[in-house]
């Protein structure tokens, strides 16, 4: 699948983008949410795995801008946050995330997440 990787943690999106690409994907990444909202013009991914602390605009507001996009509503949206309360996770539903995972993420967890969107996409 086409991943975006939405982080601004070099050390995070580089061995996140190692994993992946590992794993068979096309990986892009964004360190700030300014910059996901001008790749993902470019490069239309799958899914986005999005760090809600973000230095600019936060993951959130990352989500819902993307939902505001007819062209971006295919997207499967996954935040990556270092919060996993419930609280956290009805905000990031509320702002358009499918999906929520906490950091740090176990990469057999991830794997599998992306497999059953996968799935659900075919």
């Amino acid at each position: 699948m086409r991943l975006l990787v939405v982080e601004d943690e070099a050390e995070i999106a580089e061995s996140l983008t190692l994993l992946l690409e590992f794993a068979g994907h096309e990986v892009v990444v964004a360190s700030s949410g300014r910059g996901a909202l001008e790749v993902v013009e470019k490069h239309l991914p799958d899914v986005a795995l999005i760090d809600i602390g973000l230095p600019d605009i936060d993951g959130y507001e990352v989500a819902r801008q993307f939902r505001k996009r007819p062209a971006f509503k295919a997207i499967s949206l996954v935040a990556l946050s270092g919060y996993g309360r419930d609280e956290d996770i009805q905000r990031g539903r509320e702002a358009g995330f499918e999906h929520h995972l906490t950091k740090p993420t176990d990469p057999k967890t991830l794997e599998r997440l992306l497999g059953s969107i996968a799935s659900a996409r075919q």
